[in-house]
């Protein structure tokens, strides 16, 4: 499983967004990481440890 991940890339988490959507853009990379939800553009901010817990996969790498 590739939980290598950077900034601007589509990721999967293991549960769904509540509109549906499950297919996320980490849009801010620190101490926390901000995801966005691609379905409705809801943002969330999560502890970089909970995040690495969360993600299922990265769909998409950005390229630069």
């Amino acid at each position: 499983m590739d939980k290598d991940f950077g900034l601007n890339d589509i990721v999967q988490m293991k549960k769904p967004h509540p509109c549906g959507e499950n297919r996320w853009k980490i849009i801010r990379m620190g101490m926390d990481i901000r995801i966005k939800c691609l379905g409705c553009g809801h943002s969330v901010l999560i502890p970089r440890r909970d995040f690495t817990k969360k993600l299922k996969k990265v769909l998409e790498k950005h390229e630069e």
